[in-house]
């Protein structure tokens, strides 16, 4: 272990300790590694594993296609389904979906591992850069994007694919939305992240325009006035507020733009992290930043979650992998204030809950949990403006089952929309969807129905 200085300290670890705690969570499998993993699949006819996988690939297929020593294929069976299939092959919760419905998952036996044969696959292709799609004959139409993560991007491409050109319209620097800024380091190294864009955008007639944030440099309106459809992926920016005296005090901070900072920092070791650290939390976003900063060397670091273990929104995978790493997850507790010394974070009083006739109700007996950084991961908001007259509902986009909003010409997906799932699958699904919708009355040559009232 590395230097442990009292307080918020960079570099609290030696580079070697850095390298080795942020390098990859799950390798690639070797070949050898795949055919064996692939051999344990019964490829069943049903495919339950395929049914629980939000964008419906064709598990069997591409699993037997690696058996018999086809890769390629398999990436190929992959991606017709979900172009971001590499990414999602390293963040998705597969124990929560395809692993969790495989029909060896019992007690006696694990379920076949289908998030890293995907990744097998997948990587195989795009380390040979392998292009699966053309563009067809230009239609001449153009469509708008906003927001160039895992919605936005798998609507481009779907688009493009059909002969459309497509502008995508993003706030930050750098493409990639979630996949690029939100997921912990170790899950997506070596840049992946990025090396995944070039291979969507690589299929041409994408343009991707950084910098541009609707509401401020341009509006709803003056898309759809100037393009042909308009898709909007905007995810979610807002933070939630932990609504506790003391929040603004120097020590606390937000989970996502921590994360953020870290994924693009290009040295770990300028990444300041306390030594006592306590995150607020329950979801996925808590766990990777209590991780992530037990790896960049805190010496302890407590999640603290209003309700019990069966309530958190993080997979029972990733609670394990937390304790394995050395987290301390504490339930029950709600944050009630955080208390300073000098102005700075010192520690924070929290409140024992309980559920009474269903209600989470604070207990009324107190604790403190001494600590010198405290990280808010309560959720995130939808926050957007420049929208118009678009229906919104639970501070939410509203859409049909095509991704259709309340205004004509105008489709939605992702995070975003009412009803989102908060995973990378699911806003690839949604974006793929609503880009065959807008195909479909784009070649039509007819404009889209006001599809909710």
């Amino acid at each position: 272990m590395g230097r442990l200085e009292t307080g918020i300290q960079k570099g609290r670890l030696t580079p070697a300790e850095y390298e080795a705690n942020f390098s990859d969570l799950h390798p690639r499998l070797d070949k050898h590694e795949a055919l064996v993993a692939s051999d344990r699949c019964y490829f069943c006819y049903d495919a339950p594993c395929m049914t629980a996988c939000p964008t419906s690939i064709d598990i069997p297929m591409f699993i037997r296609q690696i058996s018999t020593g086809n890769p390629i294929g398999s990436a190929k069976t992959i991606f017709d389904q979900n172009i971001l299939g590499g990414m999602c092959a390293r963040v998705c919760p597969t124990e929560q979906l395809c692993e969790e419905a495989c029909v060896r998952n019992t007690a006696e036996e694990r379920p076949v591992e289908i998030g890293r044969l995907q990744r097998y696959a997948t990587d195989i292709a795009m380390a040979e850069n392998k292009q699966f799609y053309s563009r067809a004959a230009a239609t001449g139409k153009t469509i708008a994007v906003v927001g160039a993560g895992p919605a936005g991007l798998a609507c481009a491409h779907r688009l493009a694919v059909k002969g459309h050109s497509v502008v995508i319209f993003d706030a930050r620097e750098k493409a990639g939305g979630l996949n690029e800024y939100g997921i912990a380091t170790y899950k997506t190294v070596d840049d992946f992240a990025q090396k995944e864009v070039d291979y969507v955008l690589s299929i041409g007639g994408i343009e991707v325009r950084n910098g541009q944030m609707l509401g401020r440099d341009f509006s709803l309106a003056d898309l759809s006035s100037q393009y042909d459809a308009v898709f909007l992926g905007l995810g979610l920016s807002g933070v939630n507020a932990l609504r506790a005296a003391g929040e603004d005090l120097d020590g606390v901070a937000d989970a996502v733009a921590y994360i953020a900072d870290l994924r693009q920092a290009d040295d770990k070791a300028d990444m300041a992290i306390g030594r006592r650290v306590v995150v607020i939390g329950g979801g996925m976003t808590a766990i990777d930043a209590a991780v992530q900063a037990k790896l960049l060397g805190a010496e302890e670091v407590t999640i603290c979650y209003r309700r019990g273990k069966e309530h958190m929104n993080a997979s029972e995978f990733e609670q394990d992998l937390a304790a394995s790493k050395g987290v301390i997850i504490r339930h029950w507790l709600a944050p009630k204030q955080i208390i300073a010394k000098d102005g700075k974070v010192a520690g924070i009083e929290v409140e024992y809950t309980a559920l009474v006739d269903g209600k989470l109700t604070g207990t009324g007996d107190t604790g403190v949990i001494a600590a010198d950084q405290i990280f808010k991961a309560i959720g995130q908001t939808f926050e957007a403006s420049g929208l118009g007259a678009l229906k919104m509902e639970a501070g939410r986009i509203v859409i049909d089952t095509d991704g259709r909003t309340s205004l004509s010409g105008v489709w939605a997906g992702g995070d975003c929309v009412l009803g989102g799932e908060d995973l990378t699958v699911a806003a690839v699904a949604q974006g793929r969807d609503a880009a065959e919708s807008i195909n479909r009355v784009l070649a039509a040559g007819a404009q889209p129905a006001v599809a909710v009232a």
